[in-house]
């Protein structure tokens, strides 16, 4: 039986070593944290406009300024910063933090979309913090569809089925 991370490894087409990537270089330190802010305020705005119904009523009971900044946080704790997010709302646990969502392979399509465009919109992060970063939350994206299977095998739900797992173009 695969684990989570090796389903999201070949849902993602990411290494788990690219993924983690991340951990070899302080990103907090090298890019401050109004890149993480202008990051997820970009992303944030493209999802609360995004023209696909079905995605955006996953959002619908969440506010977006609290979005942008439980997204920040977590960037900013994930990627070699102070824990703000864990300060706050305690450990991050994303799938169950995930859990009331239909994560599946579209949505992470979707959401990796609108992330891949907010980090090309960002200026003060570089290339190759860029391409560090889409590599992590493409995986951690099927992580969470990973998670979102087993959490419906256990209920008796089918998996999701849907979607292509194309990478991402970086």
């Amino acid at each position: 039986m695969q684990t989570l991370q090796q389903k999201a490894s070949e849902w993602s087409g990411v290494k788990q070593e690219d993924a983690f990537a991340i951990d070899e270089v302080n990103l907090f330190e090298k890019l401050g944290l109004q890149a993480f802010i202008n990051l997820s305020t970009d992303f944030y705005t493209r999802v609360y406009d995004d023209q696909e119904e079905w995605f955006r009523s996953i959002f619908a009971d969440s506010n977006k300024e609290d979005a942008i900044q439980n997204q920040y946080e977590f960037f900013v704790q994930r990627m070699g910063g102070p824990p703000l997010y864990s300060q706050r709302k305690g450990h991050p646990a994303l799938i169950g933090r995930h859990r009331p969502f239909p994560v599946t392979h579209k949505a992470a399509e979707r959401w990796l979309h609108h992330m891949q465009q907010a980090l090309d919109n960002t200026n003060d992060i570089d290339h190759e913090s860029k391409t560090r970063m889409l590599n992590f939350f493409r995986h951690t994206a099927y992580f969470l569809v990973a998670g979102n299977d087993l959490k419906n095998e256990n209920q008796g739900t089918p998996p999701c089925k849907h979607g292509d797992n194309k990478p991402a173009a970086v």
